[in-house]
């Protein structure tokens, strides 16, 4: 028998909820347990060929922060057969937290009895598991091995903290059903993305040369200083990158003033101001700088054309973290233009002694239509010698031109915060081509992807390269996939060492 979607439940109230729910699907309940789960698996499940399932129901928690009523996306599933990967179901938790639901990702393990709560729960989520149930395991491994695409989504009813049969237990599961009623139409538009596909990697993609060497910079001042190290402001801007620092002793701030005095200090790659510079020295702290050369050369460059008279003009985003350590390298001499119009209105003291800068991140053409009209302005106006929009961030943008040819969707791969990632968005859409930023695969929208069969992917220079296989892999999980990459250009540059973390 086949159907575009399979939901399987266990539960006969598990059942309800969803019935009607899952239009165009096929709902079937297999019973609570493994050895009612097995009898189905051989009576049912082997006859039937979905295009995906869902093994959907209420579940316990294990992990302490998750409440009655919340929606747990497995990332896998663990039984007593091994462990079955679900990358297919990253798209789901995008969806369902567009529905104001508080959806969580992570390992889900099965058992072959309820796992009451204290000491037993405790070792389980030491295990990483972030909830329990009884039945997902031998599903997922029965429909995966086959090849379907499979997700596994539980609603939380009891919890270390409130384990099952407590009072508040029957509370919590209405809660929890009504919450798993109102998953149907999200599995329904999650089932619809199956099917293959062709994806095209734009390269060069992720990490640039800047933000390896910051990365480096704080791993081997982890290594090499006593901890606590500090870092101020986000190394690079990831929020990946700084999950994974901050899990191994990492401390991030956002001034000085939260740095305890004589202790470490890591400045992030986007540079800082000289009185920056000035704070830490007279706090007796020890600083290690992770500027990238890139945006040094900038700073360099504005205490040269300010130290010969000009007023220096900024082309940046206001607030960037880049944008702010520039602005402080020359006071009152430097001021900050956005857009074509605020170049426009700028006032100067001397129109003969100007000079412009560029934040190293910026869209090039945003910042060709800035220039063009501080030229208009300004005619004797000089800029760097060199560009100041840096290499990586020019290679990408041209990168995902050629992409946006032959795709129908854009996937970039970058935090919201980072300059250098919107800006591949921007120019994506500017070639006419739908492009979405997603800081992971988990932030994919079944909407963006639906009815489109050529995927272009990317990711900004401060993203990691292995957030790009796990969106690569999310698409496998849904169907056959044909990867082609488009060579804009190969980089080979690398940076040198600061003081302090060198040799």
């Amino acid at each position: 028998m086949t159907s575009d979607l399979l939901v399987v439940t266990a539960l006969r109230t598990e059942h309800a909820a969803l019935r009607g729910q899952v239009d165009g699907g096929q709902l079937e309940r297999c019973g609570m347990g493994p050895e009612r789960v097995q009898r189905w698996i051989r009576s049912r499940g082997e006859t039937l060929r979905p295009n995906a399932v869902v093994v959907a129901g209420v579940a316990g928690g294990l992990d302490p922060a998750l409440r009655p009523g919340d929606v747990v996306v497995a990332s896998e599933v663990r039984g007593v057969q091994g462990r079955t990967v679900l990358r297919a179901a990253a798209p789901l938790v995008a969806e369902l937290r567009r529905l104001g639901l508080r959806v969580h990702h992570g390992p889900v393990v099965t058992r072959d009895r309820i796992v009451g709560g204290g000491d037993e729960r405790e070792t389980l989520f030491a295990t990483g598991a972030l909830a329990v149930d009884m039945e997902s395991a031998p599903i997922a491994r029965s429909f995966a091995a086959r090849g379907v695409p499979v997700a596994v989504v539980r609603v939380i009813v009891d919890t270390a903290a409130v384990p099952v049969l407590r009072p508040a237990t029957v509370t919590n599961g209405v809660r929890a059903l009504h919450t798993l009623r109102r998953l149907g139409p999200v599995l329904t538009s999650w089932a619809a993305l199956t099917g293959k596909r062709s994806v095209v990697l734009a390269e060069p993609r992720s990490f640039c040369a800047g933000v390896e060497r910051a990365i480096d910079i704080v791993e081997l001042t982890l290594q090499r200083y006593q901890h606590p190290v500090y870092i101020r402001r986000q190394i690079v801007h990831n929020a990946h990158v700084v999950r994974d620092l901050e899990s191994r002793g990492a401390v991030f701030v956002d001034e000085l003033d939260e740095v305890p005095d004589g202790t470490t200090v890591v400045f992030s790659a986007h540079g800082v101001a000289p009185a920056v510079r000035v704070e830490a020295d007279r706090r007796g702290l020890t600083v290690i700088d992770a500027t990238c050369p890139l945006v040094a050369k900038v700073h360099a460059e504005a205490r040269r054309f300010s130290a010969r008279g000009d007023t220096v003009l900024l082309i940046g985003h206001a607030g960037h973290d880049e944008t702010e350590g520039t602005l402080g390298e020359v006071p009152g001499r430097i001021q900050l233009v956005q857009t074509p119009a605020e170049a426009e209105r700028v006032a100067v003291d001397d129109p003969t002694h100007v000079s412009y800068l560029m934040q190293t991140t910026l869209a090039l053409d945003d910042a060709v239509a800035t220039v063009d009209a501080l030229r208009r302005r300004f005619p004797t106006i000089e800029g760097s010698a060199t560009d100041d929009i840096c290499y990586a961030t020019t290679n990408r943008q041209g990168a995902v031109r050629e992409l946006a040819i032959e795709a129908d969707v854009v996937v970039v791969v970058g935090s919201k915060n980072s300059s250098n990632s919107l800006r591949l968005v921007e120019v994506a859409q500017r070639a006419g081509v739908a492009a979405h930023l997603v800081d992971d695969a988990t932030e994919l929208l079944p909407e963006w992807l639906a009815g489109h069969t050529r995927v272009g992917i990317t990711a900004g220079a401060s993203a990691p390269p292995h957030l790009v296989d796990e969106v690569v892999g999310t698409l496998r999980a849904l169907g056959p996939v044909e990867v082609t990459e488009r060579v804009h250009t190969r980089e080979d540059v690398t940076f040198t060492l600061p003081k302090g973390v060198a040799g």
